[in-house]
């Protein structure tokens, strides 16, 4: 019985795996395209030019602590309050990450800290779904993670270059797109009632927060509360007899 050569066999995994990660983050990428292009038209109206957008969305990678840089950024740049604000946005990828850190652990210490360097809510969210059905792998993360990059780096350059076109987002619905689009993600990690009332205690905190103090406090306020819901919570429901 002759066997398949197992250096192709490899390949074909490899493959398939790539595939499967572009077809999972596909829609992730599509709904951040009126996202990114919000983001540019709001950075155009500040005067930032389509380069200074494409160095801040290369080298940043992070839509949300973007989106609030450009809503702070004035002539001069206020640095210390925009790295503030940046700082505590992204805080949540503290998390995130500690959440993804015993899923990475075949991989290389490098290879960790190039997964970590591209780690964006959407690609975090369909990492942590794959890696609750089987081994994350470089060629998942390939076909996933490069795509997703490149697809908010174009879209926010072309928006700060037609910035014009998107003075009032509302009025095309472009505003809750990302609300939806994390709506969508975040029902994808439903696991029964405990789920509900972990997501339900974020909510009402991330609200309360929000309301009560200015800034983006409330994305920290809301992760921390979800996070004590869900250790306080009893672990395994009894059933009855």
């Amino acid at each position: 019985m002759v066997k398949p050569a197992e250096p192709s066999s490899r390949a074909d995994t490899a493959l398939a795996d790539a595939r499967a990660g572009f077809l999972l983050i596909l829609p992730a990428a599509l709904a951040c395209v009126p996202f990114a292009l919000i983001l540019g038209a709001m950075a155009a109206q500040k005067g930032l030019s389509p380069l200074e957008m494409a160095l801040m969305s290369t080298l940043v990678f992070a839509g949300g602590s973007q989106f609030v840089a450009v809503d702070l950024w004035t002539h001069p740049a206020p640095w210390l309050a925009l790295g503030f604000a940046a700082f505590l946005v992204n805080l949540r990828f503290v998390l995130m990450t500690a959440s993804l850190a015993g899923k990475l652990g075949h991989f290389r210490g490098w290879e960790r800290a190039v997964i970590v360097f591209f780690m964006a809510d959407e690609n975090w969210a369909v990492a942590e779904r794959r890696a609750a059905e089987r081994l994350l792998t470089w060629p998942f993360l390939l076909g996933m993670i490069p795509f997703f990059y490149v697809n908010w780096l174009a879209w926010t350059v072309l928006g700060t270059a037609i910035g014009s076109a998107f003075q009032n987002p509302a009025a095309y619905g472009f505003d809750f797109a990302f609300t939806a689009m994390f709506l969508a993600l975040a029902v994808g990690f439903w696991n029964g009632a405990r789920t509900g009332i972990v997501m339900a205690v974020s909510a009402v905190v991330a609200a309360l927060v929000s309301i009560a103090i200015e800034g983006p406090w409330y994305v920290i306020a809301g992760a921390f509360a979800g996070m004590a819901a869900a250790v306080l919570m009893p672990q395994t429901e009894t059933t009855p007899a």
